[in-house]
């Protein structure tokens, strides 16, 4: 399978800077987490490389959503048995695909997901660790009672207004605007008069 190169210039810089906000902590309360809600066995190793390899196949990510709420995400395929390189990549392309359509869906918010060649290139694993930690603060929004990560997300506080209370917003004036209550403009020059610089020391 061909490899992406990794860049030169603006384009190095930029993959360096991606690199560097990679947690190794995160990484482990993710591992930690993802395997507890899904039973699937950790990695043996630690490392972007780690990380991205027990991820990249969508197959675990496609299982978490599954087991944070059932039937929200499409089966993944099995690419375990395709031999050939390349459809196995569209296939795992496919199942992070069907993950971050049903992340969405659950009511992740779509900038807050990563896109799939941040994970399958490891460009930019630091936005995963993000989506992940966003999923576990939605999911426990969303009541669920198994084990969490993340800050929970908030709710929409709508508010809505009568006609009249619209009305009478309107015939209130702002503090920005001023207010004739202590503060005046008594003592100030008047706009476009010079000022007055008087010497007393004669």
């Amino acid at each position: 399978m061909t490899t992406r190169p990794q860049g030169y210039g603006l384009t190095r810089e930029l993959a360096e800077k991606n690199a560097a906000k990679y947690s190794v902590e995160d990484e482990v309360e993710i591992v930690q987490w993802i395997c507890d809600v899904t039973s699937v066995p950790a990695p043996s190793a630690q490392g972007p490389d780690a990380f991205k390899d027990f991820l990249r196949s969508g197959v675990v990510l496609c299982t978490l959503m599954n087991s944070l709420k059932e039937g929200s995400c499409r089966k993944p395929h099995d690419t375990s048995k395709t031999k050939l390189a390349a459809l196995r990549q569209n296939k795992e392309n496919e199942n992070i695909s069907f993950f971050l359509s049903a992340a969405e869906a659950y009511g992740c918010n779509k900038a807050d997901l990563f896109q799939t060649v941040d994970l399958v290139d490891g460009t930019n694993l630091a936005q995963v660790q993000s989506t992940l930690y966003k999923l576990g603060g939605q999911a426990q929004k969303q009541g669920y009672s198994g084990p969490t990560i993340g800050i929970k997300q908030g709710s929409e506080n709508k508010r809505e207004f009568s006609e009249e209370q619209l009305k009478s917003g309107q015939n209130i004036i702002g503090l920005q605007m001023g207010s004739n209550q202590v503060a005046s403009q008594k003592g100030m020059s008047a706009y476009g008069a010079t000022r007055q610089i008087v010497n007393n020391t004669q």
